[in-house]
């Protein structure tokens, strides 16, 4: 079977870890057609946008993307590049696994987590007012009318929606998830004693929708405490349900666990549209010097292809950057013991090397 793709190089170090990303995708011998769209502060310039419009076409028409990471040009109206797509393309379930790899540097060893976070609300929804305006002071009045605490009047204002709706669709993704990769517990993670009607709600979707999968435990655990557990006791854990902000933090708390963002990637999903992208950013300082870490992409693209059902091509390649990371010899200077280290190749190097482990 053969597929279209939207590939978005994205800007910074994104067109080199893309590439290398695309190259190793294609060594697997998946047959894909590969769409050029494109995001970022390289094509705000002729676009007079940093996401055009053709771009999220490309990825609603193409059901699924592969996307370097972004800069969010400043002062254009967008809060960031990331957030938009994923409101325009209904990128619902944010899926970010954890796992370690021999040969990565870190405290901790045999982590296989994965952070299933909702996408669409909560203080990411973007609805702010700004100190002093028209629209915050109406605010302000409208809450204390309503019978809430009183606002300061020089207070700037987040509103943070969480809902049956939204919280329900990525709980049954969760459990979903769990269930189809034979994981054994979702653990749902908020801050339901503090916001009651927010968080507390997140916690009792949560649970009404465990109730439909019995053969998958169930549990709940404070944000501030699973901070804690996850430092001390990480083996506990298996799937990580949280709402938007905490899923965001936890997310960076659990790639430090196996090493840090160079080996996090990350999967949007929405009903029958995907996009994958690594972690970290666009680390602009390194643009075009073939120095920067591709795994977090590669691994990416691991994801999509068993997004895409093609499991024995994900397995191949997943096996093959596993073998280059635990050789430790055709690696990023990041990967090395010593970040000095004259052996430390390239990222377009790094991607030979995992082709190599592949067709050998």
């Amino acid at each position: 079977m053969s597929y279209t793709v939207t590939l978005m190089p994205g800007d910074g170090i994104g067109p080199e870890v893309s590439e290398a990303a695309r190259r190793c995708i294609d060594a697997t011998g998946v047959k894909i057609a590969w769409e050029i769209a494109h995001a970022g502060v390289d094509i705000l310039e002729q676009a007079g946008t940093p996401l055009p419009d053709a771009t999220v076409a490309s990825v609603l028409k193409n059901k699924v993307a592969l996307k370097g990471p972004v800069t969010t040009p400043i002062g254009t109206g967008f809060r960031s590049v990331n957030v938009a797509l994923r409101h325009k393309c209904d990128l619902f379930a944010c899926v970010r696994p954890c796992r370690s790899y021999d040969g990565v540097r870190s405290r901790y060893q045999n982590i296989d987590l994965v952070i299933v976070r909702e996408n669409s609300e909560d203080l990411y929804a973007g609805i702010e007012f700004e100190k002093g305006t028209p629209g915050c002071a109406a605010v302000i009045d409208a809450v204390e009318k309503a019978g809430g605490k009183k606002i300061k009047p020089d207070s700037g204002v987040s509103i943070k929606p969480i809902s049956v709706s939204a919280t329900r669709r990525v709980a049954k993704y969760a459990f979903d998830y769990a269930r189809q990769y034979q994981r054994k517990k979702v653990t749902a993670i908020a801050k339901a004693n503090i916001m009651k009607f927010t968080d507390g709600l997140f916690y009792a979707t949560a649970r009404e929708v465990a109730k439909e999968y019995a053969d998958i435990k169930y549990e709940e655990v404070l944000v501030d405490a699973m901070c804690m557990q996850l430092v001390q006791k990480p083996e506990l854990y298996d799937v990580l349900l949280l709402p938007n902000l905490y899923g965001d933090i936890m997310s960076d708390l659990c790639a430090g666990l196996v090493g840090g963002l160079g080996v996090a990637p990350g999967a949007n999903i929405g009903d029958g549209v995907a996009l994958f992208e690594a972690v970290h950013g666009s680390a602009p300082k390194y643009k075009g010097q073939n120095k920067v870490n591709p795994t977090a992409v590669i691994l990416s693209g691991v994801l999509m292809l068993r997004w895409l059902g093609e499991t024995a091509a994900a397995e191949k390649l997943d096996r093959a950057v596993a073998d280059v990371i635990r050789a430790g010899k055709d690696v990023t200077y990041d990967m090395k013991a010593d970040r000095n280290d004259p052996s430390a190749v390239g990222t377009s190097q790094m991607a030979d090397a995992i082709i190599r482990r592949m067709q050998g």
